[in-house]
C-alpha cells in the first residue's frame, strides 16, 4: 500500500477523474488517507463504446464511504469528462465547498483495440475526445484555480502506449501521445506560476478495463495484458495502489522540482 504518511498531504485537495474504480479509484484512497480532501468525478454509467462496464454510480458512493472512514471529506460528481458544463460545475463545486485544488489527477480514460484502417470514425473521436480533449477541458477548468493559489500539481495518466506504438491501439496510442505533449507544454507555460506537470506511464494495471477487454476479445484478463506487456520483470501487470504510489510522490513536495517529465511505471516493458 501507499507510504505516504497520514498527514503529508493535510489541508490539500485533489481532482480524481474516472475515480469510481482501478487507478482512479485507488489514487484517491490513498491521497484520502495521506490526508488530502477529495472530490471525485466520474461518468458512472455504461457508454456505447468502447462498450464494457466503466464506473458506476455505486462505486463512486463507495468511494466516498472509504474516503470518509479514512478521515477526509469527499465529494462526488457524476458526469462526462467530454462535457464541459459537468466539468464546470464540478470544479466550482469543489472550490465553493473546500476552496482550493491542489492535485489534479487526470486519469478518465478508455481503451479499446482496432486496426487503423477498420476503426470507425465515432471509435476515432470517442477515444480522442475522452482521453485527450477531456484531460484538456478538466485542466482547462482547473488551471486558474491554480494560478491563483500559485501552486498545484496536475498528473495526466499516460500510458506506455505513449511512448511507444502497440498493435491494434493506433487511436489509444494516439490519445495518449497527446497527453505527452501537453503535460511538456502545459509545464512551461505554468511554471511561472509555481504549478507541476507531469505524466505517468504505467504497463498494464490490474484493473476493471482488463476484463472489459477480455470480454471483447474472447480472451482472458491476462491474456490481454500480455499482449502488450513484454515486461522485464515476471508480471503480467501492475497493480492500482503501484500507480497510487507513484502519484503520492509526484503530488507531494518530496517531488517539488520533478515537472515537465515522464515517469515511467513498466516493470521494464520499454527496455524491450
Amino acid at each position: 500500500m501507499p507510504t505516504a504518511s497520514p498527514s503529508e498531504f493535510a489541508g490539500k485537495v485533489a481532482f480524481v477523474t474516472g475515480a469510481a474504480h482501478g487507478q482512479g479509484r485507488a489514487v484517491a484512497l490513498a491521497l484520502a488517507r495521506a490526508g488530502a480532501r477529495i472530490a471525485a468525478f466520474d461518468v458512472a454509467r455504461p457508454l456505447p463504446y468502447p462498450g464494457y462496464q466503466l464506473g458506476s454510480r455505486d462505486e463512486l458512493r463507495g468511494l466516498q464511504h472509504l474516503c470518509r472512514e479514512a478521515g477526509s471529506d469527499c465529494l462526488t460528481f457524476e458526469g462526462d469528462v467530454r462535457d464541459d458544463a459537468a466539468v464546470t460545475a464540478a470544479v466550482d463545486g469543489t472550490v465553493a465547498e473546500f476552496g482550493r485544488i491542489d492535485v489534479l489527477f487526470n486519469n478518465a480514460g478508455i481503451c479499446a483495440y482496432g486496426l487503423a484502417h477498420e476503426l470507425t470514425e465515432e471509435a476515432w473521436d470517442t477515444m480522442i475526445d475522452i482521453n485527450l480533449k477531456g484531460s484538456w477541458l478538466v485542466a482547462r477548468r482547473v488551471i486558474p484555480v491554480m494560478i491563483r493559489q500559485r501552486s498545484g500539481v496536475i498528473i495526466n495518466n499516460s500510458s506506455v502506449g505513449g511512448l511507444r506504438g502497440m498493435n491494434r491501439l493506433s487511436h489509444y496510442v494516439a490519445s495518449k501521445w497527446g497527453l505527452t505533449g501537453l503535460t511538456q507544454s502545459w509545464a512551461i507555460e505554468l511554471a511561472p506560476h509555481g504549478v507541476r506537470v507531469v505524466s505517468i506511464h504505467p504497463t498494464g494495471v490490474n484493473t476493471p478495463m482488463n476484463d472489459g477487454l477480455a470480454s471483447l476479445e474472447g480472451a482472458t484478463p491476462q491474456e490481454i495484458a500480455e499482449r502488450s506487456a513484454g515486461n522485464l520483470l515476471p508480471v503480467p501487470w501492475i497493480e492500482p495502489e503501484d500507480v497510487a504510489e507513484a502519484v503520492l510522490y509526484l503530488a507531494s513536495d518530496r517531488a517539488r522540482f520533478v515537472t515537465g517529465s515522464q515517469f515511467v511505471i513498466d516493470a521494464g516493458l520499454l527496455t524491450r
